[in-house]
């Protein structure tokens, strides 16, 4: 039987340590979409580019100071060699001083067709990489990880679960956290008595309007509590 599915994005991402993103995408809800055909997800070794006997991708700071830099021809190859099979909505480089991350840009995101992710290592990109190829930078915080591995798997994850046909249910999406800037309200499941700790009684009487009402409320009580910067 022909699926109702279509593959409706592809993610390219480059990175010195390629076996770091093997297992976000080997699992559970990724793992599905990949499978299904609704998104296409690649590796590329960055040293499949790099320079020399050696396959060399860093070299040292002009100026001096401490840490190594990752070098622009490697990269420039690699981002090179994929452009010439299509064209790319964004080339986003993961860095921590970039955009904040949130999920009104994984909505934006989500809707692309084709993405190319850099992922930084050591000391970082030579600058003329960010200020040629890239075309958006992100941050999902601020600290800093030992490279953007890490950083990418989180972006493709937010990103990928809002592709249609990806969850099973696809309103669940919708209800998440940041979706409306409120946080989710509490959610139960059996049994409705644990140890005289019970489930509220509206969730088990079936009356949808009032458990809507009763979930609107909780949200914005929640988010009022744990994060009132979201609140207008």
């Amino acid at each position: 039987m022909r699926s109702r599915y279509f593959c409706s994005m592809r993610i390219d991402i480059i990175t010195a340590l390629p076996k770091l993103l093997e297992s976000p995408f080997s699992d559970s809800i990724l793992q599905r979409a990949i499978k299904k055909g609704l998104v296409e997800v690649n590796l590329h070794n960055l040293r499949d580019y790099g320079l020399g006997k050696h396959k060399q991708i860093d070299d040292y700071q002009f100026g001096g100071g401490a840490g190594m830099v990752m070098m622009i021809e490697p990269i420039h190859r690699c981002i090179d060699s994929l452009k010439q099979q299509r064209n790319y909505d964004e080339v986003i480089y993961m860095t921590p001083d970039g955009e904040r991350f949130g999920q009104k840009m994984a909505n934006g995101l989500s809707l692309c067709k084709n993405i190319i992710i850099l992922c930084g290592h050591y000391k970082g990109v030579d600058q003329r990489v960010r200020d040629m190829f890239i075309t958006k930078e992100i941050s999902i915080g601020d600290y800093v990880l030992s490279g953007g591995e890490l950083a990418a798997a989180v972006v493709s994850d937010a990103i990928i679960r809002l592709i249609p046909g990806v969850l099973n249910n696809e309103t669940s999406a919708l209800t998440d956290s940041y979706q409306d800037n409120l946080l989710a309200p509490p959610v139960y499941t059996r049994p409705a008595d644990y140890q005289g700790h019970t489930v509220p009684n509206v969730l088990l009487e079936g009356n949808f309007s009032l458990i809507e009402t009763w979930r609107e409320e909780k949200a914005w009580e929640h988010t009022k509590k744990r994060r009132p910067d979201l609140l207008p």
